[in-house]
């Protein structure tokens, strides 16, 4: 078995505030190789604060500290600025929720691809345009030649996630961290960005970290799931598995979601014990 390309243990993300430190993630531990790792649960359980932690994205004055933090054999704990933008971009990349409005609105697609690649890649501005054109080709674009030339504004919603999606991954990197990437999209584009990630995950042998509250796009699609409760990652399972999950939470979260083969007058809410947390 290969060594994992990403390796986290004992991972904790905390804030402080005027009644004193709020813990947004809890001593998470997981690795993640060549696959899809989902990571799921309700808003505000630590699921994107975790992926930007490991991009060294979380802003002052929070605190991130770990007892293994390590990409490639490389202690993401000790790296400088500098060592951050040589690996974000090339080598760690991140689809942020709602990427379309992660875009420039003032630049064009053309000018927004070509600066990853001239950053990461050290392409001119012939290269970069090829790179462009065979990326936004990858992620199905069609007419790719004109949405090169085209503003934020002027594309659809599903356009701008791939073109984001686009943009993460002309440098080729080794881990996407994909957050609620298709959340704002409706099912039919849904499917189609979704099919893009895992040919893409299949052909690059990258690692996916693919967040979500969604637990039926998740346990279709991902290898791997996490399942995240205030911070805590209280179960890990195979996908596949996911309808015989024993924690409580994972276990109401199903029962939660609707279902049309077992319709419902009332779907299950969930009841919270203060234990998960320990």
């Amino acid at each position: 078995m290969s060594a994992p390309l990403l390796t986290v243990e004992d991972l904790n993300v905390s804030f402080p505030g005027r009644s004193g430190m709020t813990r947004a993630v809890r001593n998470a531990g997981f690795t993640l190789g060549h696959e899809r790792l989902g990571i799921v649960g309700e808003s505000g359980s630590g699921k994107s604060t975790t992926g930007r932690a490991l991009l060294g994205l979380i802003p002052q004055p929070g605190i991130v500290t770990a007892k293994r933090l390590e990409f490639g054999g490389q202690n993401l704990l000790a790296c400088t600025e500098s060592d951050w933008q040589r690996l974000r971009g090339r080598r760690l990349s991140m689809v942020m929720q709602d990427p379309k409005y992660s875009l420039n609105p003032v630049q064009t697609v053309r000018e927004q691809i070509g600066e990853t690649c001239r950053l990461h890649l050290g392409s001119n501005r012939k290269d970069a345009d090829r790179r462009a054109l065979a990326m936004l080709e990858a992620v199905k674009i069609r007419n790719p030649e004109l949405v090169l030339h085209l503003y934020p504004h002027q594309l659809s919603g599903g356009m701008g996630q791939r073109v984001m999606i686009a943009m993460m991954l002309v440098a080729e990197p080794d881990v996407l961290i994909a957050d609620e990437p298709t959340s704002a999209l409706d099912v039919t584009v849904q499917n189609e960005v979704l099919r893009i990630l895992d040919d893409l995950v299949r052909e690059r042998g990258m690692g996916l970290i693919f967040i979500s509250h969604n637990l039926t796009v998740v346990s279709s699609f991902c290898d791997r799931v996490l399942i995240m409760y205030g911070g805590k990652i209280v179960e890990e399972c195979a996908a596949k598995d996911l309808h015989n999950a024993r924690h409580p939470y994972t276990r109401a979260l199903i029962a939660a979601a609707p279902s049309l083969d077992q319709p419902r007058a009332e779907l299950a809410t969930v009841t919270r014990d203060p234990e998960w947390l320990t």
